[in-house]
């Protein structure tokens, strides 16, 4: 174990300075030249000629108002300088010299191009344009696909997903262009292994780097090569993880009567990797498994095992959402959409949806503490809010969010007005998350009644994931199953000074929970609670299938959560929803 940690801290520095850094494959008769914005464009080519001992790339960043005979002299002039100095000419001499050592010349559609064309005019998108450099020429590729940065993670488990942790591309087509992988112990000598974007290393691969190789391509044309290599080697994985044992029951994907849901709440970087969360709250788990490198290989392995149609998912890093989640399951072919949650909080809501099985109709975010005060729809709630200021205050300056996404149900009469949220946390907040989840539930009924009117063909329906914070004892689970929950509950009354006694709430959903009430969907040292539901239309659909939690015995096993088979503090939840 303090070999890995030593390690794993080891790599993170080397990470740090290599994490960007990749290597392109240019062929060499070709330029690579893309539009940056309305006037710059970049060209990239690779110079070749052995008599002058020239063989090194050249980059020019340049504007496209700018003419032709401009832009072939910074070119004779910079290759020139690099021939000079190769062939060990005087500095003084540099400069004159360029221009007599190099003809730079152009060609647009086998025609000569005039010394004042305008670059512009020449660098058009389909034109065949041909740049000659003492007499060697070079095909101009405009707007030719081009990966502008590629690199892969600082932690690879043998039997879990990797993929680059970074990938940012232009003008470039990821289903089209192709990727190779391939390991070697030395660095040196390198065997194929994979050939998809993503790769599962083997347990063949422990001990070995991860080389990838991508060549971007479009409809139009192919860019230059580029290959990066790991910094550290692949390493052995934890073992079987429990989540493993709950994909028994999810190796095939549901049929046209039933829909996979998932909610989840991955635990954000943000809240994980500090150094109270490694000494007070996590003592327990050891400081490389509370690092998002680590836990978010355990977190795609688990969701992608899952088979889901639905993935509702609260707590999710930007970052995480943009490289990984977001990256890797579109490449499997999930649609997806990010809600932040209100304020600067670099985490939020994402809902992942089956694009086989769901058109997305459109996504809402509802920040509650913006609109509150102001939307016409709660104005008979915050009158009553308003009047004690403390709890006023506290209320607006919280950043919880509603993620609403609708769904329309390829080849069905059917439409899935799918919410998202994670209420707010803290030991005194009954009260709040209880006003929440009216807000929420208020602007849900209005928003269904919108989408039946939008929609009167097909049969609407609600689906409510998230981590309510909230035990079945108490105000959001009786509100939600029953109905409605009346002024004197008792979670009006959580903090004394916040206390609001004449809010009676009511909904008109026929809700269930899919999972019902387990024992525990969050399981940390020092708490263990149900926090997550499924919430659905028990009038619309009947539950099929309920993937069983893992039991007391493995959650415990490392204590608690997370540890270095659980990548989260909670427990996804997943259930198999028909419709009647």
């Amino acid at each position: 174990m303090i070999f890995r940690i030593n390690t794993f801290l080891k790599v993170q520095q080397q990470f740090i300075k290599q994490k960007y850094l990749h290597k392109y494959i240019f062929k060499m008769d070709k330029a690579y030249l893309r539009h940056l914005d309305d006037d710059q464009f970049e060209m990239t080519f690779k110079y070749l000629n052995p008599e002058l001992k020239v063989n090194r790339p050249f980059n020019f960043n340049r504007k496209l108002s700018e003419t032709v005979e401009t832009f072939s002299s910074r070119v004779s002039i910079n290759v020139g300088k690099v021939i000079n100095k190769k062939n060990k000419k005087g500095k003084d001499q540099e400069t004159s010299q360029a221009k007599q050592l190099l003809g730079v010349t152009w060609t647009l559609n086998d025609k000569e191009v005039e010394k004042d064309t305008l670059c512009c005019i020449v660098f058009q998108p389909g034109n065949r344009v041909v740049m000659k450099i003492l007499d060697k020429p070079f095909q101009v590729i405009v707007n030719s696909p081009w990966v502008d940065a590629m690199s892969l993670p600082m932690s690879i488990l043998a039997s879990f997903p990797t993929y680059p942790s970074k990938f940012e591309t232009v003008f470039t087509m990821k289903a089209l262009s192709t990727f190779t992988w391939s390991k070697s112990k030395d660095e040196k000598s390198w065997i194929d292994v994979g050939n998809d974007f993503v790769y599962t290393p083997c347990n063949d691969d422990i001990g070995h780097y991860l080389k990838l190789s991508c060549t971007p391509r479009n409809e139009q044309s192919e860019g230059p090569s580029v290959e990066t290599v790991s910094v550290c080697k692949v390493d052995a994985s934890p073992g079987q993880c429990p989540f493993e044992v709950r994909h028994q029951f999810t190796k095939e994907r549901t049929k046209n009567n039933e829909v996979r849901v998932v909610t989840y709440n991955i635990l954000a970087d943000l809240y994980c990797n500090s150094d109270y969360t490694r000494t007070v709250l996590h003592p327990y788990c050891p400081p490389y498994a509370l690092e998002i490198d680590y836990r978010k290989q355990l977190i795609l392995k688990e969701i992608i095992g899952y088979n889901a149609d639905i993935i509702c998912l609260q707590e999710v890093d930007r970052k995480v959402y943009k490289y990984d989640l977001q990256t890797v399951l579109e490449h499997l072919g999930y649609g997806s959409e990010l809600s932040l949650k209100g304020g600067e909080v670099a985490e939020g809501l994402a809902l992942f949806y089956s694009k086989e099985r769901f058109r997305l109709l459109e996504t809402n975010r509802l920040v509650l503490s913006e609109h509150i005060s102001t939307d016409e729809q709660f104005s008979d709630i915050w009158e009553k809010i308003s009047t004690n200021d403390k709890l006023a205050s506290r209320i607006l300056d919280r950043s919880t969010t509603l993620q609403t996404s609708v769904l329309d149900v390829l080849g069905q009469d059917e439409v899935l007005v799918v919410a998202n949220t994670h209420l707010y946390f803290h030991p005194d907040s009954d009260h709040i998350r209880l006003l929440h989840g009216g807000l929420c539930i208020r602007y849900l009924e209005n928003f269904v009644k919108e989408m039946k009117r939008k929609i009167p063909n097909k049969r609407v329906s609600l689906i409510f994931c998230g981590d309510f914070n909230s035990v079945p004892e108490c105000g959001i689970y009786k509100l939600f199953t029953q109905g409605e929950v009346p002024k004197d509950f008792i979670d009006f009354q959580s903090n004394k000074e916040e206390s609001i006694n004449n809010v009676e709430l009511k909904q008109p959903f026929q809700l269930a929970s899919a999972c019902g009430t387990p024992k525990y969907t969050n399981f940390t040292a020092g708490f263990q609670e149900c926090l997550d539901y499924i919430f659905y239309e028990r009038n619309n659909f009947q539950v099929a299938q309920v993937v069983p939690l893992p039991s007391y015995e493995e959650v415990s096993a490392n204590i608690a959560l997370p540890s270095v088979v659980f990548p989260s503090d909670h427990i996804a939840l997943v259930s198999d929803l028909k419709w009647l």
